[in-house]
């Protein structure tokens, strides 16, 4: 499922965005969709790799990662 909500269209990760609890899970709901893909590939589709979370927020631009402290 979760999956399908970061890949699928901007409206509906957002509107999944408004349901969650977790302020994390919702920062990355808000994300651009390439953002979401960049970090299904990476991390998701990863699993298994205890790294690869860290990994992929070192590897994001400034203004990504300035975000999720924001």
């Amino acid at each position: 499922m979760a999956r399908s909500v970061l890949l699928g269209p901007d409206f509906v990760s957002r509107a999944a965005a408004r349901r969650v609890t977790d302020p994390g899970e919702a920062w990355m709901l808000r994300q651009p969709r390439a953002v979401r893909e960049s970090y299904v590939r990476q991390v998701l589709d990863r699993a298994g790799d205890e790294h690869a979370r860290e990994r992929w927020m070192l590897l994001q631009p400034d203004r990504v990662r300035e975000s999720y402290v924001a």
